[in-house]
């Protein structure tokens, strides 16, 4: 593997993040009728309960706590809180489905020149906290202004009509 400055341990991805829970029972429920993921195999020599849960490229490990009256509930929905974004095909599908199983969220929408992105925020059982984004419509520019990722196809056309420098232009070419 090539050595880089920008990947001095030569990472290839997010693998998995682990959530301690409450109830190990109520987290599998919401993150498979929720999220939609399902339940893996987990090594049998773990000597603690847990459920490992996967979809869409990434992992979550759910660990039982060990004194879960002590766990703090958070009931606020605050963005700026730790939390875990998903892109989603369709806000309007997500926000009726969130509102059809009764799920308390918070709305929120971003802008940035001429591109909006729309954000779900809402809580797991243990008040951890789940964006639903259509984030992908903004591109993501690094600091010194070279693109990373392309943004959606429908911006791309805002942003070309906009003849914007560095933006998701180069893309289309």
């Amino acid at each position: 593997m090539k050595e880089t400055a920008g990947n001095p341990l030569h990472l290839k991805s997010l693998n998995h993040i682990s959530l301690v829970c409450r109830s190990i029972e109520e987290s599998i429920n919401f993150y498979t009728n929720v999220l939609g993921f399902i339940p893996i195999r987990r090594p049998g020599s773990f000597d603690f309960d847990g459920a490992w849960l996967f979809n869409y490229g990434i992992g979550i490990h759910l660990l039982q706590s060990e004194h879960p009256d002590n766990m703090p509930k958070k009931t606020e929905i605050n963005p700026k809180d730790n939390h875990i974004s998903f892109q989603c095909e369709s806000m309007g599908a997500v926000e009726k489905k969130l509102k059809e199983m009764e799920i308390v969220y918070k709305r929120q929408r971003v802008e940035e020149g001429g591109i909006y992105v729309d954000q779900l925020f809402f809580h797991d059982p243990d008040g951890f906290m789940v964006e639903i984004c259509n984030c992908d419509n903004l591109p993501v520019i690094s600091l010194a202004g070279e693109m990373i990722r392309s943004c959606s196809r429908i911006n791309l056309d805002i942003i070309s009509q906009q003849q914007t420098p560095n933006m998701c232009s180069a893309v289309t070419q």
